[in-house]
Formats: structure tokens, sequence, C-alpha cells
């Protein structure tokens, strides 16, 4: 036996205006269906918002993707809300950067219900005011509370919904799914004139078709609402469970206690449909494998956590976080997660192969590059970490070791271990995976030292412009194979010692290079993130085309622009002032 549902939903704006409702579902075969479920849910956009109905597509779509994204080692209510989590983020940060900011009714904002069935269970995730209902005999019983708050009878406003702020709150319930068991997703515009007669009518006319069940109830609902004269957008999803699998004993284990750690592998071993090639990367962390998908022959690179590690719970939710990070990310600049349908019995990372070497190796077959070479390479680690960004995500360990250029000269972002995830924060078992600080006290540096933004620290945490700290740097040191700040920027432990902090100029050790590239690359090294350029696509732009800021910029006081002379100008000085003192001495007496 296997999960079977019937599944129908439509959806119908109120006449003459645009559908700020939303919905969809997703119905994975075979092992997917297994490891992840089936999942249905919709969004209702606030009325008062022009933009609205893009909260609500981007938060059906991307909790369909995402949800599906995550690792099989989470459980479903971590999975669904961590995504959630990521979600409303993102939707707040759209209304930050626009007009809205100023006046939150008319941002990205909207309500949100899903029901996930997976083996027998059946999990709902819910916020906002929209409903879900298990269908009776005689009655709907509502499984949701609606998150309105009255201020009268007459009027009320939506307290919990997505995008409203930086972090939300999700309502989560599980309970035994049961064969038979009917379940009506809706927005308010519907369920305020349906109710369970509707219901069992609209099913009894439209025999097994329920996407023609679930426009009956949309069409009862608008003719209902007209006649009331209050009219709205109308939607409607109707699930009935056919079939549940059986219980497995060995399947409801490896749910309770996660996916297995691998133990030691070498080449030639078959592993999860993968035959393993060679060793690419060992540390007391993880071990990484060049592998061929049995399948496919195609190469791979698996990453296995160490089996030293195996009861460290934050470094292995950390782990399954790097392969969804990667399925999140569309962009030819980041390392792509492989996708695969095979059920999984243990915890790795699966991700595509990339034939070249690394900007490390890079660097030092090019020990002194024209500036041109370099700039080509910079513009696609931007892309790499625009595409990051543009999903609310910082990758904070951005180093050479950490960009592969392959054969053909393309630039990949790789190891995605280190990841921020907004949305993450104070969600339990991933602790320290978001924020940077905690009461105020740094918290263990993710990236490595000298590529690390001072602001990490210090304490105040990331944002893109400490991934542009880290790009900048590494053009410094693809110039000069040097570092801006030597080590100063590693020892940084205080807001003192950040003050402290003194650029090296480029040209110090380049001086074939122009003027600008230093004002260029002294900004963007600038240890306070306000006095940076904003994106790294800004910077990229700097370095192509610079502004009449960087071109005829202040001249640099002589410590900056020649240190040696200075300090043998200095040591000139200081000689010669000695001798006069000392005449005056000797006069005197």
């Amino acid at each position: 036996m296997s999960l079977r549902v019937s599944l129908g939903q439509h959806s119908l704006a109120r006449p003459g205006s645009v559908n700020q409702d939303f919905h969809g579902a997703m119905l994975p075969r075979g092992a997917q269906r297994a490891a992840k479920g089936i999942a249905v849910a919709l969004a209702d956009g606030i009325g008062s918002s022009r933009v609205s109905q893009v909260a609500s597509a981007a938060a059906v779509r991307g909790f369909l993707d995402d949800y599906y994204a995550t690792s099989e080692a989470w459980s479903v209510r971590r999975a669904a809300q961590r995504v959630l989590g990521a979600t409303n983020s993102w939707l707040h940060a759209q209304t930050m950067r626009s007009d809205a900011r100023f006046d939150k009714d008319s941002g990205y904002v909207c309500t949100f219900s899903a029901l996930i069935v997976k083996g027998r269970e059946v999990h709902l995730l819910h916020v906002g005011d929209a409903r879900i209902y298990r269908l009776h005999a005689h009655a709907l019983e509502q499984l949701t509370d609606d998150h309105r708050v009255h201020v009268s009878s007459q009027e009320s406003y939506l307290g919990r919904a997505l995008g409203a702020g930086p972090n939300v709150e999700i309502d989560y319930r599980s309970w035994q799914a049961e064969v038979g068991d009917v379940y009506l997703l809706a927005t308010d515009g519907a369920y305020a004139h349906l109710d369970a007669a509707a219901v069992h009518d609209a099913l009894a006319r439209c025999a097994h078709d329920f996407d023609a069940a679930a426009r009956e109830l949309v069409l009862t609902a608008q003719a209902r609402a007209q006649a009331t004269g209050s009219e709205d957008d109308c939607t409607v999803q109707l699930l009935r469970i056919d079939a549940l699998p059986a219980a497995d004993v060995a399947q409801l284990h490896r749910q309770r206690e996660g996916l297995a750690i691998a133990p030691t592998l070498g080449p030639r071993d078959r592993f999860e449909g993968f035959t393993l090639v060679r060793e690419l990367h060992v540390s007391s962390r993880s071990h990484v494998h060049l592998a061929t998908d049995d399948a496919t022959g195609q190469p791979v690179v698996l990453k296995l956590p160490s089996v030293d590690l195996r009861d460290d719970a934050d470094y292995l939710d950390r782990f399954v976080l790097e392969e969804w990070v990667a399925r999140r990310v569309d962009s030819v600049h980041v390392l792509k997660a492989v996708a695969h349908e095979r059920a999984r019995r243990h915890l790795y990372v699966a991700m595509e192969y990339v034939e070249g070497q690394t900007l490390a190796q890079w660097m030092v077959d090019h020990p002194a590059p024209a500036l041109d070479d370099v700039r080509g390479i910079v513009a696609q680690l931007a892309q790499g970490l625009q595409a990051l960004h543009g999903k609310e995500m910082l990758h904070q360990d951005l180093r050479p070791e950490n960009v592969m250029i392959d054969r053909a000269g393309t630039v990949k972002i790789i190891d995605l271990a280190s990841a921020h995830v907004a949305g993450f924060a104070g969600l339990a078992g991933l602790a320290g995976m978001a924020d940077s600080t905690e009461q105020g006290r740094p918290l263990a540096i993710e990236g490595t030292l000298q590529y690390t933004a001072p602001e990490y620290f210090v304490g105040d945490g990331g944002s893109v412009r400490s991934d542009l700290f880290s790009l900048a740097v590494i053009v410094y040191q693809m110039l000069t194979r040097q570092l801006p700040y030597g080590l100063q920027a590693a020892r940084v432990r205080s807001r003192a010692d950040v003050s402290r902090l003194r650029y090296v100029p480029v040209r110090h050790f380049r001086p074939d290079l122009p003027a600008w590239v230093d004002a260029v690359l002294r900004k963007a090294l600038n240890p306070e993130p306000a006095k940076r350029q904003q994106a790294a696509s800004e910077f990229v732009q700097d370095l192509k085309a610079p502004g009449q800021e960087f071109v005829s910029p202040r001249r640099a006081a002589l410590i900056e622009r020649n240190p040696v002379r200075f300090w043998q100008g200095t040591t000139v000085l200081l000689a010669a002032l000695s001798v006069v003192l000392l005449g005056a001495l000797v006069l005197g007496r």
C-alpha cells in the first residue's frame, strides 16, 4: 500500500479585480512521496496592498519548492517551519526595500495555510485567517485559529501574517491520518459563505471530479457573497485521503532518530546508489569524495559528516542545511545540489562535480594578474553572491579555497555549510545558524578569520556588506598576494581594535595599477559596513567604471602613498631635531 489522495482546487477573483489569493499542491511520486509526503497550500494577500498577490504567489511557490528541497533528516515540522521562516524574512525584506516600509499595510503580506500528508500522519501549518476544516456528516470542524484581532463588533485587523515582521510564529499541529477523511482549505472570501451541506452537495454532484467540486464551491460562495453585497476573492482546495501506507517499524525508527551516519568509506565502495572513486578532501569535520551515480554515470561530489561528530546536533543541522541552500539558489555561479529520487538511509550531501581548480590555485599560477582578468572573476563571484543575497542568505565563508574555476572559465562559489539563512533565528536545533550574536556577545566565527568582516568579531552580526568585505579581500589578495590589513583583522576583538586597523595600499605592492583601484578597494574594505558599497554589484561596477569619487580622490597622505619614504623622512627630521636640541644644551652651559 502507498499514500494516495484525491485533490481538487479552484480560485476566482472578485469581479473586476486582481486575484490576491494563490494556491498550489505537490503530489510527488515514488521515494520523494515516501520521504516528504503530499503538500497543499494556499495564501491570501491583504486587501490594502497592491502587491499582496505577489506575496501570496511567492509564499505558496516558495513553500512548495523549498520544503521538497529540505533534507530527509529533518522532521516535517522542522523542515516546514524553517522554510516558512525563510519565506517570511524574504517577504519582509521586500517590504523594507520598497515604499511600503512607511506603510506596512501596503507591503508584501499574506496569510498562509498548508496541509502535509506524510506516511500515516497529517501535518498542519498556519498563520493568518484562512482556514482548514475537516469534513463531518453534518459539520465542518475548524482545525485552525484565526489570527485576527477584534477591536469592536465592526472592526478587526490581521494580528499575524507572513511578511508582517522580521519573524513570525507559525501554528503547527499533527495527527494520525484516516482513510476517507476529507479536508477543506479555504480563504475568507469562500468559507464565510460555505457549510458542510454545501461541501457534501458539491462532492455528490461532481462524483469523482474533485476539481469540479472545488469549482462548484467557489461559485456557490461567490453567488452567496454577491447576494449579501460582500464580494471577495474565493479559493477552495479539497483533499481526500484514499489510501495510506502500511506502518513500517524501521521507517518509523528512522523518522525518530534521523538518518544514519555513514561509516568511513574508500575507493570502489558502493554507497546509496553511488560508487566512490577517490577522496577529494578529508578533515576532522567531513569527508569529501568523488563518486559516480550508478544510475546515470554522472560524476558527483559526496560530502559525509565525520563519525566523530555524530552526537553534535548543531553541526549535523548545519550539515543538512548546505544541500538545502544549494537547492534554493539557482545560479550558474553557485554550486548546485544533485537531484535524485532515491530514498536515503544515511546522512550525506550530493553536489555537482566541478572539474577545474580552486581560486587559491589560480592565484599561485597567476601571481601578478592583469586587472581585466581579476575583473572577470570578480564579476562572476558577485553574481553568485547576489543569487544568495536575493534569497536573504549570506555565504559567510567566502575565500579562495571556496571558489572553483572550471575548464570553461566559469567561476562557482562552493561550500555553503556556513551560510546564514534569514528567518532561522530563534528556531530550536539551529542555534547560532542565523544570528552571529547572543545577548551582545560574539559567537563562534563561521568563516575563515583572514576574510571575515570586522563586524563579526565585535558581535554586530553580518549583512550583504560583510560578504562584500570578504570579496574585496579576495580581490586585494589576487592583485597583491597580501592581505589588506595584514594579520590585524583576524586579531580584532573590540571596537577599539577595529578603529586601529590600518589599510595597506595596493600600490605599495603593485605600483603599476591605477590609483583609483586603491580608492575602490579602500571603500569596500572599510572597517565600518555603512561606508562600503551597498552591494557586490556596485563594487563590480566601480572596478569597471570608477566614478569621480575614485578617479579624483583626496590626495593620500605620504604615509599611505609611500610608508618607507615617510619613515625615512621622519627619522631624518628627528635626527636633525636631536642635533639642534643638543647644540642648545651645549650653548646654554
